[in-house]
């Protein structure tokens, strides 16, 4: 089987929360998706309620402390990505959008990303579309089309079409898809010599 790894980055702030329960039942469905197109997936959660107070202080240093680098450099070197938000005022939660602040502008570059968000309501949902995407698009990310949203009937649903499990099933899916033509994600180092060191001289 081909080898291949997910980065979940979840923004919840309670514990537990519905936005880290998304996330959980999200990896789990594209492990399953990966494992029928001959694909091992490796998954790390990234809970950005831990890293809060490093993302401030990388906001106002330029430095990030090392739990961050280590998540930051986790989801630049990963094969694909699933971020889930808590949606507030009609957008993404101001943790959640600080991470990607803080985020190298290349590192989304070409990457499968899946976004899903919660809310207490359903009217909530089209912030995935006018917030989340376009956010992603920006980044150069590969955003697959099926969005997730969850509200809070929305867990006590059956799982028939239209409802949260096939959603979740749909965009599993659509990852496994991406995985399966890409190669494995690559990072440059950035110390590396792109010339000859002779041509230096």
């Amino acid at each position: 089987m081909k080898q291949r790894t997910l980065v979940v980055v979840s923004a919840g702030l309670s514990q537990p929360s519905s936005t880290r329960l998304l996330a959980d039942q999200l990896s789990a469905a594209a492990v399953t998706a990966a494992a029928g197109s001959g694909i091992e997936l490796t998954v790390r959660v990234v809970e950005l309620r831990d890293l809060a107070h490093d993302i401030a202080n990388h906001l106002l240093t330029g430095f990030p402390p090392a739990d961050l680098k280590d998540a930051l450099d986790a989801v630049a070197g990963a094969d694909a990505l699933i971020a889930v938000t808590p949606i507030f005022t009609a957008s993404y939660s101001g943790l959640f959008k600080s991470f990607f602040d803080v985020l190298d502008k290349d590192a989304l570059t070409d990457k499968p990303v899946v976004i899903a968000a919660t809310a207490g309501t359903a009217r909530h949902s089209l912030a995935l579309e006018h917030a989340l995407r376009p956010m992603f698009a920006y980044l150069h990310a590969v955003v697959v089309p099926t969005a997730v949203f969850a509200a809070s009937d929305d867990w006590g649903a059956d799982s028939a079409d239209g409802t949260l499990a096939a959603r979740i099933t749909r965009a599993a899916s659509e990852l496994a898809r991406e995985l399966d033509h890409r190669e494995p994600a690559t990072v440059a180092d950035p110390f590396a010599l792109t010339v000859d060191f002779k041509d230096l001289l």
